[in-house]
């Protein structure tokens, strides 16, 4: 699922010149502190308006496509800026024989007034999946509004039905035949440029069993019952999407504002998406029984991770999201928050407190990571930066200014263990110690680790066991730690960072 920023002259971030050192990087583009990150004019004069964008959403696009399962999709939100070119690119990265849709999101609620030309109505909403014929979206389910056309005035035995025509405008050549009426009168044959839909035979069928509506008038036309138990659970998928069921810009920023608490006007972003539109992508592409992964490329405000907890408390499933949003500043820091992604946060909290307090729901908790330079020390130093002084500061493994925490999930992602998993924090003879999803990985990244806390971790036969290579006193004690776990848990891989 993206929302990626529009291409409309105003600014966005798409700066991706990786051809740098981190450090000059984050220096460079404000991530290194609290001021957000630089941002990128790309007006209409700009000669290169329609590529920088496209430079900035293809790379996204080919991870996305990456990150997709066999039958994994994705929903694309664009106004008309770009959707032709966005198509293009979807096609050569999805390829072509993979669009699903262009849905039409109708996203005011009342025309604008102040529109030179024509008010803007509607945004896209572009569908590739990973593999057409492996994905299938999920029925909607039929309103009420759809079950009250079915009646029953004459008390039919199988229950309400509504008609339909018995005419169609695809070429039958055994649709041609007269039909008598109960009255007598006889219908030379279906309007002109039409068939009847079934062969005379079939219908006399229908109309054996009572399925043919012969209307209240002398000159009314036959129709086919068609039967309430009958139809589908679900309904018909459309590309037109009204705000009277997906809601509007609107509603958005209503709800944006009941969750933030907002002090400067400026603050207020204009183009929310409202959690009904990502609450409608939820139930076509995600279910209810599965694990299903939601992300978001571009989080903004917070809306998919509000629409993912949402749908989860009405339905009861147990959909996970991951959200990527940049520390991009707001006009004026607010007093809780400074940035677009301190907004989402602030919703998302606020979003949990209350589906907390009325659902009961399970844990709405949520973890956030940040990309930031490496926790190892830089040991590389050319021949004449080296001498007996500097080669003691090269010995501690791990940068100074690093907590546990932030070392264990650089292990994680080293192992190639999930960011989610349940982690507890213990204290072991005064030692903090990490013991991530009931042992798959235990941690202790203190200096001076006591060989009873290595006897202890080793006792809990852990798979996977990890010690900063300067916490131990000496290079005897490392070796007497992993002698430890050859006796007590040698099926543990150890491991010395």
């Amino acid at each position: 699922m993206r929302d990626p920023p529009y291409n409309t002259g105003r600014d966005f971030i798409y700066d991706d010149d990786f051809a740098e050192s981190t450090a000059s990087f984050l220096e460079r583009s404000g991530q290194a502190d609290d001021e957000g990150v630089r941002l990128v004019a790309n007006t209409d004069a700009n000669g290169r308006y329609h590529s920088d964008w496209l430079s900035m959403m293809y790379p996204r696009l080919k991870l996305a496509r990456n990150l997709l399962k066999d039958d994994g999709v994705i929903f694309i939100s664009i106004d008309d800026h770009e959707i032709d070119n966005l198509r293009e690119l979807c096609d050569e990265v999805f390829g072509a024989q993979n669009f699903v849709a262009q849905i039409i999101w109708q996203k005011v609620f009342s025309p604008k007034n102040s529109a030179q030309w024509f008010s803007e109505d509607h945004d896209y909403i572009v569908c590739y999946a990973r593999d057409k014929q492996d994905w299938t979206p999920n029925s909607l389910p039929r309103t009420p509004e759809m079950d009250a056309r079915y009646k029953n005035p004459d008390d039919d035995p199988r229950g309400p039905w509504a008609s339909s025509d018995l005419a169609a405008r695809n070429r039958y050549d055994s649709g041609l035949y007269p039909i008598e009426t109960p009255s007598g009168r006889v219908i030379s044959g279906p309007p002109r440029g039409s068939y009847w839909r079934f062969s005379e035979a079939r219908f006399k069928e229908l109309a054996e069993e009572g399925r043919i509506w012969w209307g209240n008038g002398p000159d009314s036309t036959p129709r086919l019952k068609r039967y309430l138990s009958e139809v589908s659970g679900g309904r018909t998928l459309q590309t037109f999407w009204p705000y009277s069921e997906v809601g509007h810009t609107q509603d958005a920023k209503k709800t944006l504002l009941k969750y933030v608490p907002f002090e400067h006007t400026e603050n207020v972003l204009n183009s929310v998406k409202p959690v009904q539109l990502i609450q409608r992508i939820l139930q076509l592409a995600t279910n209810v029984k599965d694990n299903d992964i939601v992300l978001d490329f571009f989080s903004g405000s917070g809306t998919t991770p509000h629409a993912v907890m949402v749908q989860n408390s009405l339905d009861g499933g147990n959909r996970r999201y991951i959200c990527v949003q940049i520390q991009e500043p707001l006009e004026r820091p607010e007093p809780t928050f400074k940035s677009i992604l301190g907004m989402s946060l602030e919703r998302i909290k606020n979003v949990a407190a209350e589906l907390s307090a009325e659902l009961n729901p399970p844990d709405l908790g949520y973890r956030l990571v940040k990309i930031d330079t490496t926790n190892m020390t830089d040991g590389t130093r050319e021949p004449d930066e080296t001498d007996q002084l500097a080669l003691g500061e090269l010995e501690p493994s791990i940068k100074s200014d690093r907590s546990g925490e932030d070392v264990l999930f650089q292990v994680l992602l080293d192992w190639g263990l999930e960011l989610t998993m349940p982690i507890k924090v213990e204290a072991l003879s005064g030692h903090q110690v990490f013991d991530v999803e009931e042992g798959s990985l235990m941690a202790c990244f203190d200096k001076h680790v006591a060989p009873d806390v290595v006897q202890e971790i080793a006792q809990r036969t852990p798979l996977r066991a990890v010690f900063r290579d300067d916490g131990f006193e000496s290079d005897a004690a490392r070796i007497n730690a992993e002698q430890v776990f050859r006796e007590v848990s040698p099926s543990t891989e150890v491991k010395a960072i």
